[in-house]
Parts: structure tokens; sequence; C-alpha cells
């Protein structure tokens, strides 16, 4: 037997949804597979699955309590050994906690020390998985770079149909078996990658910026990681938690991410320059808080040095990516910013679009690469075009 899963350990956590009685075939999908599999139950899981059973089909211990072992340290112990973490099915409960961060049990406890990739299968009622309060707990873990299986529509326990259903056990197996067999795509690569805005000081209080949220470039760092690079995140502010075993690197200024991309840009094989960085800062800026005297003031800005535009020109078979963010002639626009800035690839789109640019969870792009040839990506999470332009990155890497 040779599939993606052998010799992988996964570790199933299981909580207490209805659906929990699935766990036992996604745990015999996963050792038919070859997988080890290691199950953690939460206390509610408990009552909608037994424990002997799973114990039996996984051939392991199924640890339940945080204190329920000799090892002190068994949240720990439990993280380090996975080679990726399940949670199937995940309540909205569960999925709050997790979103929040809260670690009141063990399942909880090893989620905030795991170094591997996070795959979340959510089951609920239809109105449940629905309500903005969840949406919005899975899109923060989606932006953290845990991978969510989304449900499907089908009868639920209340007796309603609609979307809350647990994906079937099959497609989780294979949702995972994938990740494993793309997740060498960028073995060996350095990627660079940076995200964010920056903010150009007015004064003490006071600062230029934009409305870059972060998320493009945290998607690209975290599908690189999945994807088996190491990665070095250069960040603006923002209030994303850094992806799972990606180096970041916190500046504020554009003038100190220019500083952080020029000290490492030698590792890189792959450098995506994903940040919104301030075309202009303040040319002076005030030592001290600049007092409200109702009086009319002028601003003088100057520029702030293009970071792409300063790269070395030998570049030592590096690929760079750069970003366009448009209001108008969007791909002509970015044509000629790829050429002014020898590009490798561009990721182009309008700004002014709805479900685009800046602050939202999805984007609708254009790849350009080094021949001037055009993909038009329909609309999609940011995840998913971060997979898109590293794949493509990849392929111009290649020839």
């Amino acid at each position: 037997m040779n599939t993606p899963l052998v010799g992988k350990t996964i570790l199933l956590g299981v909580t207490g949804s209805v659906a929990a009685y699935k766990s036992l075939q996604i745990v015999r999908n996963f050792t038919e597979a070859g997988a080890t599999v290691q199950v953690v139950l939460t206390v509610a899981a408990r009552r909608f699955v037994p424990e002997l059973t799973l114990q039996v089909f996984s051939g392991r211990p199924v640890f339940t309590d945080l204190f329920d072992s000799h090892n002190d340290v068994v949240h720990l112990s439990l993280a380090h050994a996975a080679d990726l973490i399940l949670v199937a099915p995940a309540t909205a409960h569960f999925i709050a906690k997790m979103a929040t961060g809260l670690a009141d049990d063990l399942l909880g406890n090893l989620l905030l020390c795991a170094r591997a990739p996070i795959f979340v299968a959510p089951a609920m009622d239809v109105g449940m998985w629905a309500h903005p309060a969840v949406q919005q707990n899975a899109d923060l873990l989606r932006a953290r770079g845990v991978t969510i299986i989304d449900p499907v529509v089908g009868p639920l326990a209340s007796g309603a149909v609609g979307e809350g259903r647990l994906a079937d056990e099959s497609v989780i197996c294979q949702a995972v078996a994938a990740h494993f067999s793309v997740s060498e795509q960028l073995a060996g690569e350095v990627v660079l990658v940076t995200a964010g805005p920056t903010h150009e000081p007015i004064d003490p209080v006071r600062f230029l910026s934009n409305r870059s949220s972060g998320k493009m470039g945290y998607a690209i760092a975290a599908v690189a990681r999945q994807w088996g690079a190491r990665v070095i995140l250069v960040s603006g502010p923002t209030s994303l938690a850094c992806p799972v075993g990606v180096e970041r690197i916190d500046v504020r200024t554009g003038e100190e991410m220019k500083r952080a991309v020029d000290a490492r840009f030698s590792e890189a094989t792959l450098v995506v320059m994903a940040a919104a960085v301030s075309d202009y800062r303040p040319q002076n800026p005030a030592t001290g808080k600049i007092k409200k005297t109702g009086e009319p003031r002028t601003l003088f800005l100057e520029p702030v040095g293009d970071i792409l535009k300063q790269l070395p020109a030998d570049r030592q078979g590096k690929v760079v990516v750069g970003f366009a963010a448009e209001t108008e002639d969007v791909v002509e626009n970015a044509k000629k910013k790829r050429h002014d800035k020898a590009l490798d690839l561009i990721v182009a789109n309008d700004v002014t679009a709805a479900g685009a640019g800046f602050e939202v969870d999805t984007n609708i792009a254009f790849l350009i690469d080094r021949h001037d040839q055009v993909t038009a990506l329909p609309k999609m999470t940011k995840i998913d075009l971060a997979r898109h332009i590293l794949a493509a990155a990849r392929q111009i890497r290649e020839t």
C-alpha cells in the first residue's frame, strides 16, 4: 500500500456533536490508508461516541482529560507528535473556543501548542452554521491558515434539511490525504513574504497609512508553509495571528520594511511582495503631538523608497512576485508595473470591485506572467488565491 498517509500521524479531535459517531469511520479510513491515528475526545464527545470503540479502531489509548495521564505535559507531547490535526466533527461552541484561543480542556490546549497543519470539519444545525458569529469565527480560523472542510446540505439531527451536515467521511479523509500529496510542493524553498500596510508617522500619535489588512500576505505565508517551504514573513502593523511555523518580522514604516527585506533577501528563493507600502510619508514628522489650533495646516510629503524597484538587479534565479491594486485599466496598469519592476509575476485586482481588495476574505485577481500571459481568476477566498499564486510562481521557477 502506498498512499500519502502512510507513516503519518493524524491527531483526531472529536467534539460533542451527534455526528461524533462518524469519527469511527474516519479512524478506520485513516488506519486503512496507513496512518497512525491518535484520538482526543472532549468531555461532551464522550456522550456521543464510545471511548473504548475508538481505542479498538485506532489501536491506541484515547485521551480525554488534560490530567488523565502520567505525562504532565500530555498536551505538548500529543501536539508535537502529530503530522496533522483534524477536529471532526467540530461544534459551533468548539469553533468559537478555537477562534478566541480558549484552552479549558486537553484538545484546546494542544491546539495552542500545535505546529502541524490544522483541519476542521464543522457539524451543526443549519441555523447555527449560517449565524454571523459562527461564520466570522470560521473566517478567522481560515485567515490563520486553518483548513475548513465545509459542511454539506443534508438531513440534520433536528429533522431539518440544510447546510450543516458533516462532510462525508471519505471526503474528509481525501482532503487530508490531498494535503500530504501537495505538502512538499515547495520543499527546500525559502519564501520571503511581505504583508500588511505601513504606517508613516505625522507625529507620535498620528500616521499616514492605507486600508490593507494583511490578509492576502498572511494567506500566502500560511499556504507556503503548508507546502513545505521555510517562510519569512515581514509584516506591517496588523491584528492577524502569525501562521503556524512561520517566522515573522514586525515592522512599522516603509523604510523598516525595506531594511528587513534587504537583510533577508539573499536567503529567499521565492519573494512575494504582497504588502501595501505607503507611496508617500511626511517630510518632517513632529517629535511631539501636534496640537489642534483650528487653523489649516499644510503637510509636506516625500516619496517612500520603492522596495520592489530597489531589489538587486542580479536576483540569482529568485522568482519575484508583486501586486498591483488598481481602480481602472487593471491589466494594462499591472503589465506596465511588471515591466518597470522586472517582476516574474504580478497579481492585479480592482480594489473597487465587490468581494475584492482590502479588508475582505475574498479576492478577484489577474495573474500576469513574465511573458504578459494573463490568467483571469474568479472570485475566491484569499487562501485559494494564495494557492494559485504559489503554484504559478513554482511553475515559473521550474521553467
